[in-house]
Order: C-alpha cells, then sequence, then structure tokens
C-alpha cells in the first residue's frame, strides 16, 4: 500500500480498509472513464442527534420505530417515548422520499421513507439522505441497493465489535453516473412506482382491517394491561394451561363481540385443507444451492436473500417450498414482534426454500377466500390476540399448529368477506409486483456500471435490459413503446 494512499482522505490506517472489495472497486472507478459524482453533491446527508429513549407505556407517548423495524412490511411501534423528556424528537421524523441508511451493525442497508412511516420517530440508527433534486431518489436508492454501492460502504465501516458508518463515509460515496440522462429517469420512474405500490399495498391493507372493525365492532376491547382472575374449572381445559397469557381478558372480549354482533365462528382447521409445519433440517449452506427465506425475510422489504441451502441434504425438499394462495405464518420468536405475524403467498414466494419456522395454511377454496382469512388471523385487535393466547415458553415462545388450527374465525357476510379479500390479495400482489420490479432496476443499474468498468458484456447489459422492460411493461402497461418511438429510444440508452 502506497503512503499517498493513506495519507490522502480520513487517513484510515487499518488494514481491513485496504484489503476489501470496496476499496479496489472506488479505485477502479476512480481510473476509468465513467464520470463520478459524490454523493454529497447531489444530497444533504446527516445523522440525528443521540435519542436519549425515555419510554412511556402504549398510547401514553410518541411512536417509536427502532432501525431494524424501519425495513419491515408492516412496522408497528413497540415502544413510545415521553414527549416531555423528548425535546429532540422533530429531527427525528422523516418526509416521504427520504432515504434512509443503516449506520450501525449491518451497515449501508437503505429504505425510502412511505407511508407506513408516517407519524413515527425513526431511530437515530439511520443515516438520513435528502435528494437536492428529488427527481434523483429513486436513481440514487437503486445505487444505493447495488452490490457495488454496498461493497464501497462496507469497506467504510469501522469499529471492531458493532460496525458503524458516518455521513461522512457517504458524502464521499462515488456515485457512477452512467447510461446517459434517460436512463437514470428509467430507473427514478421505476423505484418511484415500487414506492407507490407499496404505499398503495398499505393503504388496502389498512381499509381492509377498517372494514373488519366496523363489521364486528371493537367496542371495549383494549390492548391495556392489568391484573385478572379465571375461575378454576377454566384451568383444567384446553390443555389445562396455568400461564395466563392464554387466559388473556381480550380474547373474552373479543368473542363476546362476536356473539353481541350476532357473528358466527368457526375454527381454523373447519376451512383449512390442512395446517402443519415442518420439521428441522440439516442446514448445509452452498452458493448452488437453494435461494433460503427466513421468516424475518418474509415479513421485510424486498429483502437482500444471501443464504442458499443445498438440497441434497434435505429429506423431501419439495416439501419445503409453498404455493400462491397458502398462508405461512410465524410460529417462534417474541410476541411483540412476529410470532403469529402471518402472510398470504405469492407467485413471487413459490421460487424460494421456506423456513421450518412458518406454520403453512391451506384455505380451503369451498370455504374462504385465503385474502379474507390472512385479514381476520393478522389482525391487530380482533385476530392476533386470539392467536398468540396459545403460545408457550419463556425465552423464545412457540406456537403449535394443533393450537393455532383451533382458534376461531369470524365470518361475515359474504359481500364483506369478499371485499375484504380483494383488498388483501390485491396488496399482497402489489408488493410482490414491486420486489420484483425493484430488483430488476437495480440489476440494470448494476449492469450498466459493470459494462463501464468492463465486467459485463454488451449482451449481458442488453439481456438486462431486456428484462427490466418486460417486467416494466408487464406492470405498467402505459410505459410500452414502439416503431420509431422504441428504437430512438434504445438508441439513446444503448449509446
Amino acid at each position: 500500500m502506497r503512503l499517498s494512499a493513506v495519507g490522502a482522505g480520513p487517513r484510515r490506517l487499518d488494514s481491513e480498509n485496504y484489503l476489501s472489495g470496496g476499496h479496489q472497486l472506488r479505485q477502479r472507478l476512480a481510473e476509468s472513464r465513467v464520470q463520478l459524482v459524490n454523493l454529497g453533491t447531489m444530497a444533504a446527508i446527516w445523522q440525528p442527534g443521540r435519542l436519549k429513549g425515555i419510554l412511556v407505556e402504549k398510547g401514553h407517548g410518541l411512536p417509536f420505530l427502532a432501525a431494524t423495524q424501519v425495513f419491515d412490511v408492516r412496522p408497528t411501534p413497540r415502544k413510545w417515548l415521553s414527549a416531555a423528556r423528548t425535546p429532540e424528537a422533530a429531527q427525528l421524523y422523516v418526509e416521504p422520499r427520504w432515504i434512509l441508511v443503516t449506520r450501525s451493525g449491518i451497515v449501508g442497508n437503505a429504505m425510502i421513507a412511505h407511508a407506513p412511516h408516517k407519524g413515527t420517530i425513526i431511530s437515530d440508527d439511520l443515516l438520513r439522505i435528502v435528494p437536492k433534486n428529488v427527481g434523483d431518489t429513486g436513481f440514487l436508492y437503486a445505487f444505493l441497493r447495488t452490490s457495488h454501492a454496498r461493497s464501497m460502504t462496507g469497506a467504510t465501516k469501522y469499529g471492531n465489535v458493532i460496525k458503524h458508518l458516518e455521513p461522512e463515509h457517504l458524502l464521499e460515496l462515488p456515485v457512477p453516473m452512467v447510461g446517459g440522462e434517460a436512463l437514470r429517469n428509467e430507473i427514478a420512474d421505476s423505484i418511484r412506482l415500487c414506492f407507490d405500490w407499496r404505499d398503495r399495498a398499505f393503504s388496502l391493507e389498512t381499509e381492509a382491517e377498517q372494514e373488519l372493525e366496523k363489521a364486528v365492532g371493537i367496542g371495549t376491547i383494549s390492548d391495556a394491561g392489568g391484573s385478572f382472575s379465571v375461575g378454576s374449572k377454566e384451568l383444567f381445559v384446553k390443555g389445562r394451561r396455568l400461564d395466563a397469557t392464554f387466559h388473556d381478558p381480550r380474547v373474552a372480549a373479543i368473542l363476546a363481540r362476536f356473539r353481541t354482533a350476532k357473528l358466527r365462528t368457526e375454527t381454523l382447521q373447519s376451512v383449512s385443507e390442512r395446517v402443519w409445519w415442518m420439521t428441522r433440517f440439516k442446514r448445509v449452506p452452498g452458493d448452488q444451492g437453494a435461494e433460503y427465506m427466513s421468516a424475518d425475510d418474509l415479513f421485510t422489504v424486498n429483502p437482500t436473500i444471501t443464504k442458499h441451502i443445498m438440497l441434497e441434504q434435505v429429506d423431501k425438499p419439495s416439501d419445503f417450498y409453498v404455493k400462491a394462495g397458502w398462508i405461512a405464518m410465524v410460529c417462534s420468536g417474541q410476541v411483540y414482534g412476529l410470532n403469529g405475524s402471518v402472510a398470504l403467498m405469492t407467485k413471487r414466494h413459490e421460487r424460494f426454500f421456506m423456513s421450518h419456522d412458518l406454520i403453512r395454511i391451506i384455505p380451503r377454496e369451498d370455504a374462504i377466500r385465503p385474502g379474507y382469512l390472512c385479514a381476520v388471523m393478522g389482525h391487530p385487535t380482533l385476530g392476533r390476540p386470539l392467536v398468540l393466547r396459545n403460545s408457550y415458553g419463556t425465552s423464545i415462545p412457540h406456537l403449535e399448529p394443533a393450537d393455532v388450527a383451533s382458534m376461531p374465525i369470524v365470518r361475515l357476510a359474504l359481500k364483506q368477506e369478499i371485499s375484504i379479500a380483494d383488498k388483501i390479495e390485491r396488496a399482497s400482489a402489489m408488493r410482490g409486483d414491486a420486489d420484483t420490479l425493484e430488483n430488476r432496476t437495480v440489476e440494470l443499474l448494476e449492469a450498466a456500471i459493470g459494462r463501464a468498468l468492463g465486467d459485463v458484456t454488451e449482451d449481458g447489459y442488453d439481456a438486462c435490459l431486456a428484462r427490466f422492460r418486460l417486467q416494466e411493461e408487464k406492470y405498467d402497461p402505459s410505459r410500452l413503446v414502439s416503431g420509431k418511438k422504441l428504437k430512438a429510444e434504445l438508441d439513446e440508452l444503448l449509446s
């Protein structure tokens, strides 16, 4: 290593910084003919002040999202901060379409602030990036999602046990201005469309939950805790449960609400073909193995799948795959976290080898719509308490398929169930479409950077461009172009 390299910039003396692939990539970009613009010239980047975090009871403070929660499909606040003791609260809110980047632990993960983040305090563990030109938001986000940007941000992190990233590291991050303005605009528009879909999906799910609440009537059901008592005879039914969790008074309130509204219930087992889980399996990782999706990945916005499982070491590996229309439920973890959460499977999920920590549920086609069943089981007030009452264990609570199968499913008028099902199923499809289009967009930008560096051939780049176009036009037919207009656009993009 040359002394001039060590003495330049931040004067890093740790060898990890210079031995990383990100440092080598930065050198290659600097020596290439690619036009580079530092991220700091395109956006304001800063880190909020350290948050003291004085906690209060739910509903009596400001809702707060930790850094990892910001990446959840449906981020739900688990902590509330004292408004009087959080004078810096104003600077911890974010505006729609700001870019957020993790700065500690696993650094460099990016997310665009959108509808689910509105009105919540966002952790100071996320750097804020505000593009000076709002039209650059999608392009910068796509770049930060590329393997090139991840490699370079990973090379600049520092720390021993817990790695960190500072605003200065991102300010100096070189952004390759590849493909011309037309391509960059295409990428920006594509990413904007992805987050428009995610916002619409969030809105549809919220509308579906409100429809269910209106039909049932929440009444006096509350999440508030407190002491309660149960009769001794109740302890000798349903597995003779002596833990308070099973006798949660909210459950009795929910069932009473169903009766008051004169709504019938059926067990999950009666409206399902099958409710089961998979046994543990021997995990043998391998780059050539099947893509593995964990329970955390399932509830993360477009997760980066990094784990691969060699199927040769798994008994009946085909049993671990799911089908569109099934429902997956997380069956281990904390009850205030993902445990008991449900997701409707789509075509996109069918390609992944799924975790054994998911209970599989196949709704009966002649009995119930998958979207409606998912809405009922996942409703935060009317569904999750009925699921989580069955959890057992102290350190890591678990759910058993047999217990879950016995939970009551409230039934509404057919028209109401169809309306709710349509919204949930449409929301799931839109999220899958957004993830697929985003991946194609990032893949195209990676190919453009690779082509500029000589790592990707013209044919390889053209193939990525074609896949991007097909995906884009599949989900937004208005973008379909042909004839002279198509030729002109292709000539500009390929120039």
